[in-house]
């Protein structure tokens, strides 16, 4: 009775009502609508900003970038005409010291004259010991940023001097004091017995031997010098050697002399140049400067370092030539490219002091600025009323022009004439090399080196990198991440997944070191090992399997499903203590005791002990945790019921997974992929110390690489903030940027597609 009133009781109670009116409750949904509010507006705004953020970097590397694409600029000053002019003869040479005050003016009057750069006045005037009766008809300089000069004489003799422009500081003030020296006295030095005018003369020196050419219409005559020193009494004396060559076919217009002192180069005829060798004193060659019949040779010069003859044509185009091995394997003069300036006969060509560059002016009066490695035409401007004598600084910042009477001083912006599209991506013949080449190398340490500043070794070295690491990374994950999310137990998954991921904490400088001091030289020692447990794992796996379908059902039903993959761990134990194990012994039985001589001797292939295998090792481990990650949620994420329909309409576990499954979670997995690609490109610490650093274009195994990310971080502080390499590295990270947005962009492009296409399953 008591249960019934109770229950009466409950059944007539009015049921509890909630007011959504009462004011807790509105202040709450305002509350949420607020929170709602601000998330949206904290993400639009994070979006937006991380967007800006990276609009930004691009922007700045491109105005970074920018200036190295720039052209030269000329600016006129104002033309002088100093009064010393109208009894200085008529110029053969002009020059200009370093710090730009002051300038030397060669004469047939056999007068060194130096003048102020600022305002053209005389400072002195040096008249040269030309013997009695002689006068001056030839003049020749040294290899540029050599201050030795020589000068023929009409009696067959030459002299020798050397500019100089010591700097004092009177009174606090700094002065440049220009005079003329005789390093090898004042003495004039025969040439040609029978005394006839030197027309064109030439010199070269080094520390010890000093060697000296002229021509006398068709007839040549080479002195060599050779200075010594008494130990004891510490005088020096000078010893004189003659050296006879093959003669000359026709009348001589220039002569060159190679700074090493082994090729002598005489352009005579119309457009000829016989090369000589003046170890062995023969004739190397006698070959054609130029293709066309009715052009001849006006103008030529040494670039920077003496190795390249710039040649300069009556149609107006320059051609560089240089000695290199031909496929026989002899030294031949090599025609490497050419430029073009303008119609008119090219009068003078002046090479830069420390860049391959050099100048040009025309019969016109066409100044063009050029850089030969580049192959780049940086400017051509008139600058004089016809030909004229002109000079460079060593800076390569000013030049002087002597037209009519006349000094036209002119400053030249130049600053990254070394860098062109050629250049950065293209095969490039450089100097001292036998065939066009990629080459990577931004220091050395004489100052006859240019800088060879390729990307596409670092380019091809970055993709070799990612492409080792994704061959390892991407079956393991992508294989991982669908068994885990699709076949193991949910206990085991918990447990799986999270010390996977845990994987991606690891700093990847610890990874690059171990790679570096440890995988390495451990790679190297066991290579057979290595070799047979990439072969035998997937081997004892698919065994493993095939005899757990053997056993008993009694044994296999203790397991319980989801947990088979647990048995695999002791079988990948025991291939790799067997693989490893036996690497010594299947060095000894296959390869003579030495995989790596038998690699480098028997299969020509070089090998170095920090190679693409080392890195896709270590990267490839880095890039994993990433893949697994994405693409395992992009496989458990595929609805339970289409996995459970496939299966009630009669199909395989293993035809669900190929044929419904997979195609699901396609775009996560393709982002998985895309973004561990993304890591391995951008990888920097696990390249830099485990490979070799070696900027090559080789897809060989065994050899190392230089990436893009590490070149920057390993030649960046080493760089002079502005300069050209400087530019050229963040260029490479431009580089990087775009190959990274345009890769990203093609892979939510596929990943959309995929997902509409898929998306009716």
């Amino acid at each position: 009775m008591n249960d019934l009133a109770n229950s009466s009781m409950t059944e007539k109670s009015p049921p509890e009502r909630i007011d959504f009116n009462a004011p807790e409750l509105q202040r709450k949904r305002r509350i949420r609508a607020l929170k709602d509010r601000l998330t949206r507006w904290y993400v639009l705004v994070g979006g937006l900003a991380v967007l800006a953020a990276i609009t930004l970097i691009f922007f700045y590397l491109a105005y970074v970038v920018a200036p190295l694409f720039q052209g030269a600029k000329l600016t006129a000053q104002a033309a002088q005409t100093p009064n010393w002019m109208q009894d200085a003869g008529k110029p053969l040479v002009l020059v200009v010291e370093e710090q730009n005050q002051v300038g030397l003016r060669v004469s047939d009057k056999g007068e060194a004259l130096f003048f102020n750069m600022a305002d053209g006045r005389e400072l002195t005037r040096v008249a040269l010991p030309v013997p009695a009766g002689a006068h001056v008809t030839s003049v020749a300089q040294d290899q540029p940023g050599k201050p030795l000069m020589a000068v023929g004489l009409s009696n067959g003799q030459v002299l020798v001097f050397k500019h100089a422009y010591p700097i004092s500081y009177p009174g606090n003030k700094k002065t440049i004091t220009p005079a003329i020296t005789w390093p090898y006295g004042q003495t004039p030095f025969v040439l040609d017995d029978a005394g006839r005018a030197l027309e064109h003369v030439s010199l070269n020196a080094n520390d010890t031997t000093l060697i000296l050419a002229g021509a006398t219409g068709a007839q040549l005559h080479v002195l060599s010098l050779t200075q010594s020193e008494n130990l004891m009494t510490g005088e020096t004396s000078h010893e004189q050697n003659r050296i006879a060559l093959p003669q000359l076919s026709a009348m001589v217009k220039a002569i060159y002399v190679d700074p090493r002192q082994q090729w002598l180069y005489v352009i005579n005829g119309r457009a000829q140049v016989d090369v000589f060798n003046l170890q062995d004193r023969t004739l190397n060659g006698r070959y054609k400067l130029l293709e066309d019949a009715n052009a001849e040779t006006t103008a030529s010069a040494q670039l920077v370092g003496g190795i390249s003859l710039m040649i300069g044509s009556s149609r107006g185009n320059i051609a560089q030539w240089f000695m290199a091995r031909d496929v026989d394997g002899e030294m031949r003069l090599q025609h490497i490219r050419d430029f073009k300036m303008s119609g008119a006969p090219i009068s003078q060509i002046t090479a830069e002091q420390r860049r391959k560059g050099f100048i040009a002016m025309d019969t016109s009066g066409k100044l063009g600025v050029f850089h030969s490695t580049a192959h780049r035409t940086l400017l051509v401007d008139p600058v004089a009323s016809g030909p004229a004598v002109m000079a460079l600084s060593p800076r390569a910042d000013r030049i002087v022009v002597e037209d009519n009477g006349r000094l036209l001083p002119l400053t030249l912006k130049n600053p990254h004439p070394e860098v062109s599209w050629s250049a950065l991506w293209d095969k490039v013949w450089y100097e001292n090399y036998d065939e066009p080449k990629y080459i990577w190398q931004s220091t050395a340490s004489n100052s006859d080196f240019e800088p060879k500043l390729s990307l596409a070794p670092l380019t091809y070295g970055t993709l070799k990198a990612a492409f080792y690491a994704m061959l390892l990374a991407a079956p393991l994950a992508v294989a991982a991440a669908i068994y885990t999310a699709y076949f193991m137990a949910p206990g085991m998954r918990r447990k799986v997944k999270p010390v996977i991921e845990l994987m991606e904490a690891m700093p990847t400088v610890i990874l690059g070191f171990f790679a570096g001091l440890f995988l390495a030289p451990y790679l190297e020692g066991h290579l057979p090992g290595i070799f047979s447990l990439l072969l035998l794992t997937p081997i004892g796996i698919l065994l493993a399997g095939y005899l757990w379908t053997r056993l008993p059902d009694s044994i296999r039903l203790r397991v319980p499903d989801g947990w088979e993959s647990a048995i695999l761990i002791p079988v990948i134990l025991l291939v790799g203590w067997f693989s490893l194990g036996m690497s010594s012994h299947m060095e000894n039985w296959f390869f003579d005791g030495d995989m790596r001589s038998w690699i480098t001797n028997d299969l020509g292939i070089t090998f170095d002990q920090r190679n693409a295998l080392v890195v896709g090792i270590a990267m490839g481990f880095a890039v994993i945790p990433n893949i697994y990650s994405i693409a395992e949620d992009a496989v458990f994420s595929v609805p339970r019921g289409l996995t459970h329909g496939s299966l009630a309409l009669g199909a395989t576990a293993w035809q669900t997974l190929t044929r419904v499954v997979i195609l699901t979670a396609s775009p996560g997995i393709f982002s998985a992929l895309m973004i561990g690609m993304g890591r391995a490109v951008g990888e920097t610490m696990i390249v830099l110390m485990a490979t070799g650093n070696t900027p090559i274009m080789d897809m060989n195994l065994f050899e190392g690489m230089r990436t893009l990310a590490a070149n920057v971080t390993v030649e960046m502080p080493e760089s002079e903030v502005g300069g050209s390499h400087y530019r050229v590295l963040f260029l490479a990270a431009l580089v990087l940027l775009v190959f990274t947005f345009i890769m990203n962009t093609l892979a939510e492009l596929i990943r959309q597609r995929l997902r509409k296409q898929y998306s009716s399953l």
